[in-house]
């Protein structure tokens, strides 16, 4: 019961994060949107770097990425909110039922990783060069972030 209680609790911790950050980005819109902006518009990158190319300065697609990110962490809130009902559900049930409510924890922490690792490592610091800036880069939390998550996934994982 004791490693129930542990998955359940951390994974609505990750469900109380989600939902701040959804908070966050809704109600302070314009400043986490002006990280999305400097990131694809590369405006802190390395001068001279020869992927400046890339750049994107449509503010219409600098919108539409920031609300494809804002999504994304919306789904990982709900997700995660679900699986924390379906565990609660399933806490005093047997092993094939636990395991069963665990299928969408198992989604929500694998949706969080990859938004880590995809939008932000992947997209934001290799293919924007986010690397490069001393000012907009997230690539640091990110990866607290896909760990955090993937320690969590690897717990959800094993066996009660």
């Amino acid at each position: 019961m004791t490693a129930r209680w542990a998955k359940m609790l951390l994974l609505a911790a990750v469900a109380v994060y989600f939902t701040l950050v959804v908070f966050d980005n809704v109600t302070d819109f314009e400043s986490n949107y002006q990280f999305v902006r400097h990131v694809l518009s590369m405006d802190s990158t390395f001068a001279g770097n020869r992927g400046m190319w890339r750049a994107i300065h449509s503010p219409a697609l600098q919108l539409a990425f920031y609300l494809g990110v804002i999504a994304w962490e919306t789904v990982n809130a709900a997700l995660s909110w679900w699986g924390v009902v379906a565990m609660v559900r399933a806490m005093r049930g047997n092993d094939v039922e636990f395991a069963r409510a665990k299928r969408v924890a198992i989604a929500a922490l694998t949706s969080g990783m990859l938004l880590w690792f995809v939008a932000f490592t992947t997209v934001g610091g290799e293919w924007f060069l986010m690397w490069q800036s001393a000012t907009w880069n997230g690539q640091e939390a990110a990866f607290r972030l896909f760990v955090s998550e993937g320690v969590l996934l690897v717990m959800m994982l094993l066996r009660d």
